[in-house]
């Protein structure tokens, strides 16, 4: 076997990996520190694939141009920051209630608004599930190292395409711009999932079809006639005003994503077993959180770490199980208070939730979270 690429790589320049080993085609962009790097790379990187790169006028223009690339069959991507990924949100509503698959990704930087544009933030969080309106189904990956950054990135196109739906990435400003050697995996080594496609002819198919939970997409092009809208629909795309349709439509979109909790939701868990304080978080903070419960574990402290990479759907189930079994939870973030709120609802008062709260630009250093842990030890 031949040695595995190895390559020092920056945490952009690693998603730009991830997304051509996932079998990206399409990108639409607008540049946004601090995720230019992506929309640079994939600007080579894409053409000499056979592949296609557009810089669209603002970040409106380019979820829309991406989820047209996607219906035509290219799996496609649009990176951004928080100020762009707000422009993004009607766009992507409408991905949502179409179920175009799609892939965004957003490094997060300090807000609101313009805000820190070079400073990281973990702000983004319940944007990520909650920032365009209505009932929608929500996945979003959170990665923590540059190697995670790729396989997290392919995770994030094989959930798209098999549960037609919008994924997002979503990492800071720290792991987008540090380096780390990385191993680049060899074709076949991750597992790369395709959408389902009709098996029936043109006639016969109907893009919503209530029949499937996640009905067959057909490309455009492809002698596939059929209609899309933003609007509530019928099996067949045409817009419809019966409320049990209506009903049954937002259901499925809804329940495709709830029914399958179990196998979307990714965790990293260390030294839990015996575990008195636990520390959750995500992304960049949670390396310095893995610092402080190692410390903490030289101290003779009880202390563990359950790192969700997978936020959204929010990971219910292991934090209601930890938190019957410690006495603290701690939640370190780079924001005012986000994922510390889903905590507590899990948490449901049977152990001491605390946050950790940071928004100067600078990050969670381990000392603030041994700190926390050693309050309750």
């Amino acid at each position: 076997m031949a040695e595995k690429r190895k390559k020092l790589l920056q945490g952009n320049e690693a998603c730009v990996e991830g997304a051509l080993y996932a079998g990206c085609m399409f990108y639409a962009g607008y540049p946004i520190t601090p995720s230019t790097e992506i929309a640079e790379g994939l600007s080579v990187r894409l053409p000499q694939r056979g592949g296609k790169f557009i810089q669209m006028e603002d970040e409106i223009a380019s979820i829309a141009a991406a989820i047209g690339g996607s219906m035509t069959g290219l799996k496609s991507l649009t990176a951004t920051s928080g100020p762009g990924f707000s422009l993004k949100q009607e766009g992507l509503g409408y991905a949502c209630i179409a179920e175009i698959p799609l892939v965004i990704v957003n490094v997060m930087r300090g807000g609101p608004s313009t805000g820190y544009p070079t400073g990281p933030s973990q702000s983004d969080i319940m944007q990520a599930k909650w920032g365009t309106h209505g009932d929608h189904p929500a996945i979003a990956v959170t990665p923590a190292y540059v190697q995670e950054i790729l396989s997290e990135t392919v995770r994030a196109f094989n959930l798209s395409e098999k549960y037609r739906t919008p994924v997002i990435v979503l990492y800071d400003e720290i792991l987008g711009h540090m380096r780390e050697p990385i191993t680049i995996p060899d074709a076949g080594e991750l597992p790369v999932v395709d959408r389902a496609k009709p098996t029936c002819p043109p006639e016969e198919y109907f893009p919503y079809d209530e029949k499937y939970e996640v009905p067959p997409l057909a490309p455009f092009g492809t002698g596939y006639r059929y209609h899309v809208t933003g609007l509530n629909h019928k099996k067949d795309g045409f817009p419809t005003n019966d409320s049990k349709q209506i009903r049954e439509n937002n259901m499925r979109i809804m329940n495709k994503i709830e029914n399958h909790k179990d196998e979307i939701w990714k965790n990293e868990e260390k030294f839990l077993d015996d575990a008195k304080i636990a520390v959750v978080t995500i992304g960049s903070t949670a390396r310095s959180a893995n610092f402080a419960v190692r410390v903490a574990r030289e101290q003779g402290i009880k202390a563990g770490l359950l790192r969700p990479l997978t936020v959204w759907p929010f990971p219910d189930k292991a934090v209601k199980e930890l938190s019957k079994r410690v006495r603290a939870i701690i939640v370190p973030e780079l924001n005012l208070g986000q994922m510390v709120l889903e905590v507590e609802r899990c948490a449901g008062g049977a152990c001491a939730v605390e946050g950790i709260h940071r928004v100067d630009g600078e990050p969670i250093n381990p000392a603030q979270i041994l700190e926390v842990i050693k309050k309750y030890a």
